[in-house]
């Protein structure tokens, strides 16, 4: 058994330095990895303000440990993977990742993302090290066979229970298409698999009655006066209030940034609920695109006011955490990554049709084809294709989407190589995706990209700008796909012109692709947020009322934490 000593207790939060979160391994669902001897594993730890730590455990590497203090009193039983350690950080130069080192031993696990206050990255090793957790007293490391079944399985059952789950999404999952479409539709889809009540505030425009049974109520909505396509609403009328109240939600999620996020953020504090607030369109990139650059710094502000009233920030990739970090927007220790997914069974290479690659050729189906799929929009830097296209007119490129910036994309691709479908749905899409020969982003405005986690399930190589999210996906620059540095045209034609003359090396990047997105799916990017995610911001809204009771303990009785 290690033995560790930790720092005195003191009245306030501790101090985090680290958070280690395994993104690849559901809490409690190593069997396997139980009998090795050789192997080890960390626990997630949370500590209270009365001493007391709750603590759970999470499979890391290859083996199973239980850390905990000696005086654990239960009042807080989690399954979020966190790791909350005292010390300092350290990392290799260049890495953007921390060590830890201090008052706990380093640990190295595959398969592990290492969130610290220096940045996001991931760090590989065999197995992990001895895990060190602060606490009021010493810390103990004990196996996880000396724990009680009844410890564990409390755990379990809080973390796993079902929850009153109301989503405030804008604009409509449901009739507007975006990147988060599917999504979100997939998420309420997987929330009432795993036996959650959802309840779905949108814009009012398409609104279903009920969705894969999760009642959806419509909020009426305006068209934003500058993305005229973009329909907004505050969902703060007298009806969605009710509505909501007699739900009797243990957690509101909103989609940010937007008008109707403010409706779910009021709400929240009036009925007292904790509140997660997903980032999912980066509109500091897009302001300079559709109105004036001056109007940057306020949206921050706005943007810092939300979240960091929120009890958690999900954001699509690391490269926006760090941002919305760097900006003030929230703590290191309150974001969290919502973990990407894609229907790999909808998108696949089974899919490549020589009617829609006829289609797509404008009936020249021999030419070389690249395939861009997505909204049509200002902000997706779309003219940089013209430049592409000058370069190697002999080349086709299909647009796939509809959006505002279409009518002045089709003038000015005008007398060149490139077809304009409209938007495809379906099998159709399927297709169109995988009769390419290479499909490209040039967008640098991207959260995650879904568009080309599709193009690589439908083992298309891609070539994409390395910006936003998309490194998040491409994660093996010319294994998995091509990135080029944005702005650089020769760069980008260097990447595309290597894949056009060689069908070896597209079909090679195609199948790597497609091996790295089977490895995503939405059933378990759902599961990561309900379980752990929502734990963790339940955990920080019950921390922030104890805080604020601690702090007005003279002015009235303290109540009890929910």
């Amino acid at each position: 058994m290690a033995m560790v000593s930790a720092p005195p207790a003191c009245c306030g939060p501790p101090r985090v330095s680290g958070i280690l979160y395994a993104s690849s391994a559901e809490a409690g669902s190593s069997s396997s990895s139980s009998s090795s001897n050789s192997s080890a594993s960390c626990v997630n730890v949370l500590r209270l303000n009365d001493g007391c730590v709750a603590s759970s455990n999470i499979r890391i590497g290859v083996g199973r440990l239980k850390c905990s203090a000696r005086s654990n009193s239960g009042g807080f039983d989690t399954l979020f993977s966190s790791f909350w350690v005292e010390g300092t950080t350290s990392g290799p130069a260049g890495s953007g990742v921390g060590g830890l080192s201090g008052a706990a031993a380093a640990l190295e696990a595959s398969s592990v993302a290492i969130h610290t206050n220096g940045g996001y990255g991931s760090r590989g090793g065999a197995a992990a090290e001895v895990a060190a957790c602060s606490s009021s007293g010493e810390t103990t490391v004990v196996p996880v066979t000396q724990l009680s079944e009844e410890e564990v399985e409390n755990a379990r059952e809080w973390a796993h229970k079902p929850r009153r789950i109301a989503l405030f999404v804008e604009p409509s999952p449901f009739a507007y298409v975006s990147g988060y479409k599917n999504r979100y539709q997939n998420f309420i889809r997987y929330l009432r698999e795993l036996g959650d009540e959802v309840l779905v505030v949108t814009t009012h425009v398409g609104v279903p009655a009920e969705f894969y049974g999760a009642k959806v109520i419509g909020s009426w909505s305006l068209p934003c006066p500058w993305y005229k396509t973009v329909p907004l609403s505050l969902a703060l009328s007298p009806r969605i209030y009710r509505e909501v109240a007699n739900f009797k939600p243990d957690i509101i999620h909103a989609s940010s940034p937007g008008i109707m996020v403010f409706g779910a953020l009021a709400i929240a504090k009036l009925l007292s609920v904790p509140v997660v607030m997903a980032y999912h369109t980066h509109v500091p990139m897009y302001i300079p695109k559709y109105t004036f650059s001056w109007l940057v710094k306020p949206m921050w502000l706005i943007i810092k006011f939300l979240h960091r009233a929120a009890d958690l920030t999900l954001v699509m990739s690391h490269a926006l955490g760090k941002e919305m970090r760097a900006a003030g927007a929230s703590t290191a220790e309150k974001i969290r990554i919502w973990r990407k997914g894609v229907d790999s069974d909808s998108f696949h290479p089974r899919f490549k049709s020589q009617e829609m690659r006829n289609r797509l050729t404008d009936g020249v189906p021999d030419t070389p084809l690249i395939v861009h799929v997505g909204r049509l929009g200002a902000e997706k830097n779309l003219d940089f294709l013209k430049k592409v296209m000058e370069r190697i007119p002999e080349v086709r490129l299909a647009f796939v989407g509809d959006g505002p910036y279409r009518p002045d994309l089709e003038e000015m691709f005008q007398g060149m190589n490139v077809m304009f479908t409209g938007m495809l749905q379906g099998e159709e899409l399927s297709q169109a995706y995988a009769s390419g020969d290479i499909f490209i982003t040039p967008s640098e405005s991207e959260t995650l990209g879904f568009v080309v986690l599709e193009a690589m399930a439908s083992g298309v190589s891609v070539v994409a700008a390395r910006a936003g999210g998309i490194p998040d996906i491409v994660n093996q620059d010319g294994e998995t796909g091509f990135l080029y540095t944005p702005g650089d045209l020769d760069d980008c034609l260097r990447k595309i012109t290597a894949l056009l003359e060689s069908s070896d090396l597209r079909q090679k990047i195609g199948a790597a692709g497609r091996a790295e997105v089977e490895k995503f799916d939405w059933r378990a990017s759902t599961r990561q947020v309900r379980n752990e995610q929502y734990s963790a911001a339940i955990w920080f809204w019950r921390r922030r009322k104890e805080q604020l009771a601690n702090r007005f303990s003279g002015w009235f009785k303290r109540p009890e934490l929910a």
